[in-house]
């Protein structure tokens, strides 16, 4: 073996020593960087050691904050896409004596109603059409018109109904207005102008108005909703009749206006109240509903203590006045049957009465003729009176 040869493998072995050196101390040093650094730094013993402690000096430590954006569709036409589809233009046509000229003059009016049915059944509000003496014209999103028939008004929600001759329809889908709450986003539709164009408008639910009844009264009627939706966008009065939509494009009311102390009041009627009043539009069931005919007002915890109430739920039979005649409507079931002004109904048919299920509510489900028994409060006392609807 030359000498060249033997200086050849020594400088190889000596580089492999080195190459393995230097990957056993690498590795050594990532771990000791990792792992008993940090034990170092937070140990307190072992930190106040000079050269260690040096040893963790100058160290920069960086966090990494990954960020996740979760971009919300800003497209309210995305959103309410079907919805936007099943959305319609009402346009009542009437003829009206001119108070002065005494001549009769044509009246028109357009509104907003949505389908709730794919053969052409209409929901809108009243307050949204012409009702008397009036034919109607219906325009869809893909430029078609119909002619509409009124199926009927419900006196009970203020719902009014249409019919157009078609099939095949986009309607709306229905949320579970039940299981909404106060805070949620909602997307009103309306389309009322001239030409057939959809108006949006975003805001939030903003109170579910248990005590607010339809009557438009200082007091309840118990032949009157009791419950409603109120949201705070903007030009509400171009959204009656029109729906009120969650971000999943499902209806979640109607939108609706009454006047009270001269000022309008605007709200949305729940989602399940439109589909239970649907069901009677269907059958031809607005005649039966049931008529009590008394005034109350829903109590409230507030209400009880403010008025020294022992019962804070219920529905006490109330006029401002305080004269019986007009909390009770005469000649009618209630007054028939006995109830007096200041009795507490508490129950009908075992079911009790407070905000989730107000009176007029409970009554609204049943029909005209039939009999059922309310639980009253009289003086503290607990009666059972019989009604006849």
């Amino acid at each position: 073996m030359s000498e060249n040869s033997t200086i050849a493998k020594k400088v190889a072995k000596i580089i492999l020593i080195l190459f393995v050196i230097f990957c056993v101390g690498g590795v050594g040093g990532v771990y000791f960087d990792q792992h008993v650094l940090p034990f170092i730094r937070t140990n307190k013993y072992l930190s106040r050691i000079n050269f260690l402690k040096r040893s963790s000096e100058n160290v920069t430590v960086i966090n990494k904050t990954e960020q996740v954006t979760i971009k919300e569709d800003d497209s309210i036409n995305e959103i309410a896409s079907q919805a936007s589809n099943a959305v319609v233009n009402i346009v009542s046509l009437s003829s009206q004596k001119d108070p002065l000229t005494k001549a009769q003059v044509a009246v028109d009016h357009s509104g907003t109603g949505v389908l709730v049915s794919s053969d052409g059944m209409i929901a809108t509000y009243r307050g949204a059409i012409i009702e008397k003496n009036a034919t109607y014209q219906v325009f869809l999103y893909n430029g078609s018109n119909y002619e509409a028939k009124l199926v009927g008004v419900d006196e009970f929600s203020d719902l009014a109904f249409l019919k157009i001759d078609a099939s095949n329809l986009t309607a709306i889908s229905f949320g579970d207005s039940k299981s909404v709450h106060p805070g949620k986003k909602v997307v009103a539709i309306g389309n009322s102008f001239g030409e057939y164009q959809n108006r949006y408008g975003i805001g939030l639910l903003s109170n579910i108005a248990k005590t607010f009844n339809l009557a438009g009264k200082t007091v309840s009627s118990s032949e009157k909703l009791e419950g409603v939706f109120e949201s705070d966008f903007n030009s509400q009065n171009e959204y009656i009749g029109g729906p009120v939509i969650g971000f999943s494009g499902d209806l979640l009311g109607i939108n609706g206006m009454i006047v009270v102390d001269g000022q309008p009041q605007y709200f949305q009627i729940p989602a399940d109240v439109v589909n239970q009043t649907l069901s009677l539009a269907l059958q031809g069931g607005f005649g039966e509903r049931p008529f009590l005919g008394a005034y109350y007002v829903s109590i409230t915890k507030e209400y009880a203590i403010a008025n020294k109430l022992n019962l804070d739920k219920g529905a006490l039979i109330y006029a401002p006045s305080g004269k019986q005649g007009l909390a009770l409507i005469a000649a009618s079931p209630a007054e028939n049957a006995g109830l007096k002004i200041n009795d507490i109904v508490t129950a009908v048919n075992g079911n009790q009465v407070n905000l989730d299920n107000p009176l007029s509510n409970l009554i609204s489900s049943y029909k005209k003729g039939d009999k059922i028994e309310l639980t009253v409060s009289r003086n503290g006392n607990e009666i059972k009176i019989p009604v006849s609807l």
